[in-house]
């Protein structure tokens, strides 16, 4: 399990070690020093994991919790929906108290999941879209989050998108993004009818004619709509700077498979070795997050899937680069 991993016991020598300080009088600079050590340790890795929150949403924990089993298990990040957040807000809680939670924890939040409307041809709710757009990206400013999704939200039954019209649309995000200071991600969606495909995302983010254009590539999702996965190698390390990780099995066929199929990187057939062998020839480093909705999973003890879905990311990548 991860909780023998040397990323979670970096993570809980360094709360244990706080402790002590407090307890002993000890100064801010020792625990620092600690900090700053393990801060130095991640930015030499190739990959940063993260725990986005749809893989404990079953369980129905909130924010707070699911940052913790985050914390706990021993991932680097999380990656919350902002749902999540709207929900915690309802409860008059306060956003930056959740961020420095999660710093606390020596965590960061590298991505969020939003589904603004921002692509749509009726332009009414494309304007609609990217209010909620705003108001996703300043919750997600206030707890020290850098990325947001953008899939294809409103146009998923549409095969007739404009892919020039989404280019521009997906520059008019981008600009938002920029008065923010949050990236929006353009995410490959396997099940829609509009940016399913790596190519027609790639086509967008470069039409788009933005420096911070990105995706957001998944395996699932890259399987569902039928893209190569060697498909990955034309990109770069500033064009997926977070990756959803997960894995499918053989059955059922690729027509009828669905997100609830999806299951630990590893238990499936997808060719993991390639993926991860592509993502670390980019250069640069890439963020893991672990993206499921397996129903079974969401039975179980929400700690133990956490932290079997980090241990078996990191066996995937040491199988895949050592």
């Amino acid at each position: 399990m991860s909780g023998t991993s040397r990323g979670s016991l970096t993570r809980r020598e360094w709360l244990a070690t706080a402790g002590v300080a407090t307890g002993a009088g000890l100064s801010v600079s020792a625990a620092g020093k600690v900090a700053a050590q393990e801060d130095h340790g991640k930015s030499e890795r190739p990959f940063l994991y993260c725990l986005n929150t749809s893989t404990i949403r079953g369980q129905e924990l909130g924010i707070v919790r699911e940052v913790e089993i985050a914390a706990e298990a021993g991932y680097d990040s999380v990656e919350p929906w902002i749902r999540g957040l709207e929900d915690y807000e309802k409860q008059k809680q306060s956003l930056a108290d959740l961020g420095k939670r999660i710093a606390d924890l020596g965590m960061t939040v590298e991505s969020a999941i939003g589904f603004a409307q921002w692509i749509v041809d009726d332009d009414e709710k494309r304007a609609q879209g990217l209010e909620q757009a705003k108001r996703d990206m300043d919750r997600l400013r206030q707890i020290g989050g850098k990325r947001l999704a953008a899939p294809p939200t409103g146009a998923t039954k549409q095969s007739d998108l404009d892919l020039d019209a989404a280019a521009q649309r997906y520059r008019q995000l981008l600009q938002l993004g920029e008065e923010m200071n949050v990236v929006p991600q353009l995410e490959v969606w396997g099940f829609s009818q509009s940016l399913s495909r790596l190519g027609e995302s790639v086509y967008v983010a470069i039409e788009s004619g933005h420096p911070q254009a990105c995706l957001l590539p998944d395996v699932y999702h890259l399987y569902k709509g039928g893209s190569d996965f060697a498909g990955l190698q034309l990109l770069s390390a500033d064009a997926v700077q977070v990756f959803h990780m997960n894995d499918y099995p053989a059955e059922p066929p690729r027509e009828s498979i669905g997100d609830k199929d999806r299951v630990y990187p590893g238990d499936g057939v997808a060719p993991l070795d390639e993926i991860l062998q592509t993502l670390h020839s980019h250069g640069g480093q890439c963020v893991l997050s672990l993206e499921l909705f397996n129903r079974d999973y969401w039975t179980q003890d929400p700690l133990q899937v956490a932290s079997m879905g980090l241990e078996k990311m990191k066996a995937a990548v040491h199988k895949a680069i050592g």
